[in-house]
């Protein structure tokens, strides 16, 4: 070791080493656990998960509508079956043996832009148009134009619209959660008017309506609760986790092994060349 590098060590200070990983989240010491500032003790008496995760997450307590909201958009995300991706594939590594652990982060990592990404996407739009309404633009041409910009780039408008469901089932009951809360000062309702107004705005060529989906319903709440957009995808992640390690559970008590995405005797349709066979002489084609 040089000189250069034992000085710089005897240098450091057991101020910057403590500092290095400096939090103001949990406070640990022996016999002691706070998290933001309150006594484990207390908390685990005190409050909920939904709180504890708001708590952790923005360094106060929410009130009881904050909450509550909180909650149903935690509920509503849980899981949407095993044609969802991040479920499936959590099943299939369930039957792998790498363990509970491995299937639970299997699902997890495929939780990313396409799938599981929407509700981030759909906060950067409100917000967007929110800015456009506070620069003096009238709220309709500010969706209108947010909705035709989309179409000219032939883009999905993140929130709208369902592969699956006509009209996704978790949106009435979200919508109708804020609005209760709206009503009450709990929220303003402001991002809200502005969801509800792009979805009137939403129509196929035939006429159509695109209602809301459950990422456009959660980023409602997410928004009007004050949560970064970063923080969208990851509150619909802890969300999903629990439906992902159900199905993962569910699976490993099946003691299949080695479940593949087609169950036998299918197989995947093969599109390549017709069967053909090596040249007697060995040569290659150049």
């Amino acid at each position: 070791m040089s000189d250069a590098r034992k000085q710089a060590i005897a240098d450091t200070t057991v101020e910057a080493t403590v500092d290095w990983w400096a939090t103001a989240i949990s406070d640990i010491e022996p016999g002691v656990i706070r998290m933001r500032g309150y006594p484990i003790e207390q908390l685990i008496n005190g409050i909920g998960f939904t709180d504890m995760i708001w708590l952790m997450l923005r360094g106060e307590l929410p009130s009881p509508g904050q909450s509550a909201l909180l909650e149903k958009a935690l509920v509503s995300a849980v899981d949407h079956g095993p044609q969802a991706p991040s479920i499936a594939s959590a099943r299939m590594a369930a039957t792998c043996g790498i363990g509970l652990q491995g299937a639970v982060s299997t699902g997890v990592g495929l939780l990313g832009d396409v799938h599981g990404g929407a509700g981030q996407q759909a906060m950067v739009v409100y917000q967007g148009i929110r800015q456009a309404v506070a620069d003096g633009e009238p709220l309709m041409e500010a969706v209108r134009r947010t909705v035709a910009d989309y179409r000219a780039a032939r883009r999905f408008l993140p929130g709208f619209g369902h592969r699956f469901h006509p009209r996704d089932p978790r949106r009435d009951p979200l919508l109708g959660a804020v609005a209760e809360q709206r009503d009450l000062g709990v929220v303003s309702g402001e991002y809200l008017r502005i969801a509800t107004e792009i979805e009137k705005a939403l129509e196929t060529r035939s006429g159509r309506r695109v209602p809301m989906n459950i990422d456009g319903a959660t980023a409602v709440i997410y928004a009007e609760l004050g949560f970064e957009p970063e923080l969208a995808r990851g509150l619909f992640i802890l969300s999903r986790s629990v439906g992902i390690l159900a199905h993962a559970w569910e699976e490993t008590a099946q003691a299949r092994r080695i479940k593949g995405p087609l169950p036998p005797p299918l197989l995947a349709a093969y599109t390549g060349v017709s069967e053909r066979d090596l040249d007697d002489s060995g040569e290659r084609p150049e």
